[in-house]
C-alpha cells in the first residue's frame, strides 16, 4: 500500500501530488476514521498558513468532511499550535492545519490533531491511508439535511489562541524590552505583533507581509541573516525568529548571535528545574541534539532523554515519562504543561518571561557551551531518502568516517521527514576538519542517490 503519513503529515507539491482530489479523500477518510471512535458525527477545525494554495486545499478538505456529514470550523491563518490548542478547547472531533512549516510555498502539508490536541498515532494514519487507497467505498454519503457544512470562525479563533498564550505567562510586562520579531511572511504574521503588543514591548516586525509566494523566503527561523542584523543595528534587546507555520522559534541574543533550539531547551530547562517546575528533573531532546547540551546536563544533575527526530517522537516520550519539557535543535519546543505540540509563540513568552524575571541579557543568560557542529542536506531522489547507508558505497564511507572520529565525534545520516533530502550532521571538535568530511559525504550521497 502506498504511503501517505510522514513523520509530520502528508506533504508534497500543491496540485501536483498534494491535489485537492487527494485532499478531499483525506477530509472524508479522516473524518470517518476519527468519528468511528466517537459514533457522533464529526466537527473538524481547519486552520492554515498563508501559501497561495491554502484556499484550494482547505475547499477541497472542508469538502471531504462535509461529504460524510461532518462539521467543519474554519479557522483561517493561524499557527499550527493555536490548532492543537482550540481543537481541545472547543470539543472538535479533530484539528487539521494546512501547512508545509519551512518548506517553500510551492509545497504544502496536511496535519492532523486528534480530539485531545495530540498529533495522530501511527495507527489512525494507517487506517485512514487504509480508508483512501482500500475502503472508501465503505464510507456512507448521508443526503438532504445531514450533508454536513462549515462556518468561518477566523477572528474568535485568533482572539482565543492569543488570550490562551497570554495565560500562560501571567503578569508578564514587557515595557522596557525591545524586541525584534521575523514572522517568516507565514501564520505567525498576524498573532506575533498582537501578543507581544499587548504585553508592552517595543517592536520591530519583519517579514508580516504574506503575499501567497513568500512564506519563508530568505526570512524566518531557517534564515536568521536578516534579524541578527536588525538586532545588531537596532541594539534591541533580542530577535525573535518563527517559521512558516510558527510551531518552532530561533532567537538572536542582543549582539545579534543566534539561539538555536539546544541553547533555549537548556536555558529554560535550568530556570525550570532551579524553580521546582521541571518534572523529573528530566529534559527531553533527540540525536541531533549537540553534544554540549547532554554535557551540559550531566554537570547540572539534568536527566536528558534522548529520541529519535521528530517532534512526535520527543511527544510520545514526554507522555511516556511523564515529563513536561522537550524539543528539538530546530526550535520545535513542547511545554506540555500548557500545549500539546511545539509552539514559538509560546517559547517565545517563557523565555521573554526569564529574560524579565532575571534582569539579565540574553548573552549572559545563555551559558550553553556547544561543540561545533554542521548539518549538509545532501538532495536526493524522494524515493531514495531511505536507503542511503543500504548503498555499498555509502556505507562503507559513513562506518570509516565513524570509526576516525570515535572518541572525538560523531556521524548522524539520517533521511529527511519533510523534504527531499539526506541529511548528513557531524560534530566534533575540528569545525574545518568536520565541515570537509560532512560535505564530502553528502556529495557522495547525491552522486549515488539522485
Amino acid at each position: 500500500m502506498a504511503v501517505l503519513f510522514g513523520t509530520d503529515g502528508v506533504r508534497g507539491v500543491a496540485n501536483k501530488e498534494l491535489t485537492p482530489r487527494l485532499c478531499y479523500a483525506i477530509g472524508r477518510a479522516g473524518a470517518h476514521a476519527l468519528a468511528r471512535k466517537t459514533g457522533q458525527a464529526p466537527v473538524v477545525l481547519i486552520g492554515t498558513d498563508t501559501r497561495k494554495s491554502a484556499f484550494m486545499l482547505c475547499a477541497a478538505l472542508s469538502a471531504g468532511v462535509c461529504s460524510v456529514g461532518g462539521g467543519v470550523l474554519l479557522a483561517g491563518v493561524i499557527p499550527t499550535p493555536g490548532i492543537a490548542y482550540l481543537t481541545r478547547h472547543y470539543g472538535c472531533t479533530s484539528g487539521v492545519m494546512i501547512s508545509a512549516s519551512h518548506n517553500s510555498f510551492e509545497d504544502n502539508g496536511v496535519k492532523f490533531f486528534d480530539s485531545s490536541g495530540y498529533k495522530l498515532p501511527d495507527e489512525t494514519e494507517a487506517e485512514i491511508e487504509d480508508f483512501i487507497f482500500n475502503r472508501m467505498d465503505e464510507i456512507h454519503s448521508p443526503a438532504g439535511e445531514k450533508v454536513g457544512t462549515g462556518e468561518h470562525r477566523d477572528a474568535k479563533c485568533l482572539e482565543d489562541y492569543e488570550n490562551f498564550l497570554l495565560g500562560t505567562a501571567p503578569g508578564l510586562n514587557l515595557a522596557g524590552l525591545s524586541v525584534v520579531v521575523d514572522c517568516a511572511n507565514g501564520a505567525t504574521s498576524k498573532t506575533a505583533a498582537e501578543v507581544l503588543a499587548r504585553l508592552g514591548a517595543k517592536l520591530t516586525v519583519l517579514n508580516n507581509q504574506p503575499d501567497g509566494l513568500n512564506i519563508n523566503r530568505d526570512c524566518g527561523s531557517t534564515h536568521m541573516t536578516q534579524i541578527m542584523e536588525t538586532v545588531k543595528a537596532l541594539r534591541a534587546d533580542c530577535g525573535i525568529a518563527f517559521d512558516g507555520d510558527g510551531d518552532r522559534c530561533h532567537f538572536t541574543d542582543e549582539n545579534g548571535k543566534l539561539l538555536d533550539g539546544d541553547e533555549i531547551m537548556a536555558l529554560c530547562a535550568a530556570h525550570l528545574k532551579a524553580a521546582g517546575k521541571l518534572k523529573s528533573d528530566t529534559l527531553v531532546a533527540t540525536v541531533m541534539s549537540n553534544l554540549g547540551l547532554f554535557k551540559m546536563g550531566e554537570a547540572s544533575g539534568l536527566n536528558i532523554e534522548q529520541t529519535a527526530v521528530g517532534d512526535r517522537y520527543v511527544l510520545e516520550r514526554m507522555l511516556s515519562g511523564g515529563f513536561s519539557l522537550g524539543g528539538e535543535k530546530s526550535g520545535h519546543i513542547i511545554f506540555l504543561d500548557h500545549n500539546t505540540t511545539g509552539d514559538g509563540l509560546l517559547t517565545a513568552l517563557q523565555v521573554l518571561k526569564i529574560m524579565k524575571e532575571r534582569g539579565r541579557p540574553l548573552s549572559e543568560l545563555n551559558t550553553l557551551k556547544l561543540f561545533p557542529q554542521v548539518l549538509i542536506n545532501a538532495p536526493v531522489k524522494n524515493e531514495n531518502k531511505s536507503k542511503a547507508l543500504e548503498h555499498a558505497a555509502v556505507f562503507s564511507a559513513y562506518t570509516d568516517l565513524c570509526a576516525k572520529l570515535a572518541g572525538r565525534g560523531r556521524v548522524l545520516v539520517r533521511p529527511s521527514g519533510t523534504e527531499r533530502y539526506v541529511r548528513v550532521m557531524l560534530e566534533g571538535e575540528d569545525e574545518a576538519e568536520i565541515e570537509r568530511e560532512a560535505r564530502a559525504l553528502a556529495e557522495l550521497i547525491t552522486s549515488k542517490l539522485n
